[in-house]
């Protein structure tokens, strides 16, 4: 969070915000990351080519952005492959429980006022706020 800048978090809403759009009205689909994802583990979808253009966009963005600005930040994982594993698991059967992911919650589901999105926003929120209380309150992480 050294970086954080208003004008470069307003830039990023802004552009998957008008991303988020342009998939709605050109294809009808909601921008849910999991949801797309999850939509090319079947081979039979006709679907799959609009699908295949929205995760290369992602890696593609990402690519673009370590080219204009020189390379991409450090990244540090300082967890085990196990913790990792398992915590991926988790956020899979998490985004099958709640029927989407945050992105699809948080950006599109409460941007059409989707009541269980918006209810999936407060909750997964709250389970963020009160995880960080705990691992650095509590238990002193």
């Amino acid at each position: 969070m050294e970086s954080f800048t208003p004008i470069s978090a307003l830039a990023g809403g802004a552009l998957i915000g008008i991303a988020a759009a342009i998939l709605l009205y050109a294809n009808g689909r909601i921008a849910g990351v999991s949801g797309i994802l999850f939509g090319l583990l079947s081979p039979t979808r006709a679907d799959s080519p609009w699908r295949v253009a929205f995760v290369v966009g992602l890696v593609a963005g990402a690519g673009l952005f370590g080219l204009l600005k020189g390379g991409n930040p450090p990244i540090s994982v300082t967890t085990s492959w196990p913790l990792l594993i398992v915590g991926g698991l988790l956020v899979g059967a998490g985004t099958v429980a709640g029927n989407g992911c945050t992105s699809g919650h948080g950006v599109c589901g409460i941007s059409r006022l989707s009541g269980r999105s918006i209810t999936a926003t407060i909750t997964f929120m709250a389970a963020a706020a009160a995880t960080v209380f705990i691992s650095r309150h509590v238990v002193g992480a």
